[in-house]
């Protein structure tokens, strides 16, 4: 084992010594030729020569290579759905307050004032012109009932004789219908409407209205029945004993309040409705001009 050591440091030291003897040699050479040394330390490029190409002609002109562009493909993004912006609600308006009954319930007319007829059968006359007093037009009851047109039809004018006591029919003394009483009070100025078949409805609201209406009824608003009557004229019509007027002021739910002359009373609704109806409900209303 050591003779095998002995020889490795003996090869050891002969390879130093070599390798120490071929530097001696490489310098004397380099320093014996300077130019190699030079060639070794700046060595150029090699330069290739390609061979030349000449192209020859073309009947084409020269066109460039078309490039096709390079489409990028952007990563496709998460789309959210727009969102809607609520739209705000208009404010809530409370409903309007219901309108009021009409006619309401119940009305009545205070400023009115009755005088007891002058004579048997002048009741239509005493009630025109209470009720035209109410409307701040002045008539005598006796003017009134003189300027009425006489006839045997009641259609057209007043009845027999207003000094006859009454409960009788035409052609003897009766009294006059309600036209007639209109169309005089419209010569006086004032705008009177005779008709027949106003509704129960229609004369509240115009008693609601501050409007008093004249009706005509059996007397005492009590019950009574008509006749069928055929004037000398040929007019045909119904006529009831005992007819007779008043000027309606008042009503409340459940009855009518009259104005009878002097005297304001008042009846039941069915009952003044059974009084009222003998005639075809008739009555003078007034009924201003339409706007």
């Amino acid at each position: 084992m050591a003779d095998k050591r002995k020889a490795g440091e003996v090869i050891a030291i002969f390879l130093v010594g070599l390798a120490g003897i071929a530097v001696i040699v490489l310098g004397f050479v380099l320093n014996s030729n300077p130019r190699l040394l030079s060639g070794i330390l700046m060595a150029q490029p090699a330069v290739v020569e390609l061979p030349k190409i000449t192209p020859g002609p073309s009947n084409t002109p020269f066109q460039p290579i078309p490039t096709t562009p390079r489409v990028v493909m952007a990563a496709a993004l998460p789309t959210t759905a727009p969102t809607e912006t609520p739209t705000p609600l208009p404010p809530t308006e409370a409903p309007p307050p219901p309108a009021p009954a009409w006619p309401p319930a119940s009305a009545s007319i205070s400023n009115i004032v009755g005088y007891p007829q002058g004579y048997a059968l002048s009741c239509e006359s005493r009630s025109a012109v209470d009720w035209a007093r109410y409307f701040s037009v002045e008539i005598g009851e006796t003017e009134f009932l003189t300027r009425l047109p006489l006839s045997d039809n009641p259609e057209v004018g007043f009845v027999g004789s207003y000094y006859d006591y009454g409960g009788m029919v035409p052609p003897y003394s009766y009294g006059v219908h309600a036209e007639p009483v209109a169309k005089l009070l419209r010569e006086y100025g004032l705008p009177a409407s005779g008709l027949k078949g106003l509704s129960l409805d229609e004369l509240r609201a115009e008693i609601a209205s501050g409007r008093p209406v004249i009706v005509w009824v059996i007397f005492g608003v009590s019950n009574g029945y008509a006749l069928d009557y055929t004037a000398s004229d040929g007019q045909s019509m119904q006529v009831a004993p005992n007819e007779h007027t008043v000027i309606v002021i008042g009503y409340d739910e459940s009855s009518i309040t009259v104005l009878d002359g002097a005297w304001a009373y008042s009846r039941s609704i069915e009952q003044f409705e059974r009084s009222w109806e003998v005639l075809g409900n008739m009555a003078v209303i007034y009924q201003p001009p339409a706007n």
